[in-house]
């Protein structure tokens, strides 16, 4: 009887990862790269101007 206890945890763990982790993605219904691929753009344009010697 005590083993079945033990192999209860990490399954009462995983049914409350699953449901936090259901919870955590409530609001997000649009998943878009936008704003990470715009400044990954400004980084490259940055990266790419000659710089001046001095």
């Amino acid at each position: 009887m005590a083993a079945l206890v033990w192999l209860l945890i990490p399954l009462v763990a995983a049914v409350g990862a699953g449901l936090w982790g259901t919870w955590a993605n409530r609001t997000r219904k649009a998943r878009s790269d936008g704003p990470e691929l715009d400044g990954y753009a400004r980084f490259r344009a940055a990266m790419e101007k000659p710089h001046p010697r001095t």
